[in-house]
């Protein structure tokens, strides 16, 4: 009898993680628009398609290249300040980046060698970022959890 449950609840964990899909974005470029339509807007789509079909969709992403800059809570005291589509742009990007956190569930990781060379300091970071040893063992970590890998570049 003991045997018999514990195979029915190995069958029933096995069947859980068909539900849940794996995805790892590779952010690297620095164009807000390109953010926008395709990080931003489409995890929106992407997490609806999923509930729509009653399964679970994990996403993370490493952030490393040009795209720290959409990351820092304060631009205006960054190495970014002098950039002003990111200036103007930063109040509405940082609410949805937030909301991805917030509401999407997403995993932000961020580069720690790409950080120490344009001296980001972790403290500028929004709270939801985690620093990660570099953006290459997040990459192979998160594929080798089974996660697709799709590049923003």
């Amino acid at each position: 009898m003991k045997t018999l449950l514990i195979i029915l609840a190995m069958i029933g964990l096995l069947n859980a993680q068909e539900g849940i899909k794996k995805v790892v974005f590779d952010l690297t470029t620095g164009d807000v628009k390109t953010l926008e339509k395709k990080l931003l807007s489409g995890i929106a789509s992407q997490k609806t398609y999923y509930e729509s079909k009653f399964e679970e969709l994990e996403v993370s992403v490493v952030i490393h290249g040009d795209a720290y800059k959409f990351f820092i809570n304060d631009v205006a005291a960054s190495p970014f300040k002098d950039d002003k589509k990111l200036v103007a742009a930063q109040p509405d990007l940082s609410e949805r980046i937030s909301s991805m956190s917030d509401i999407y569930k997403v995993e932000f990781l961020i580069c720690e060698v790409g950080m120490k060379n344009l001296k980001i300091e972790q403290s500028t970071l929004y709270d939801f970022v985690k620093v990660i040893p570099n953006s290459t063992i997040g990459l192979i970590d998160k594929q080798n959890e089974g996660s697709a890998y799709i590049p923003i570049r």
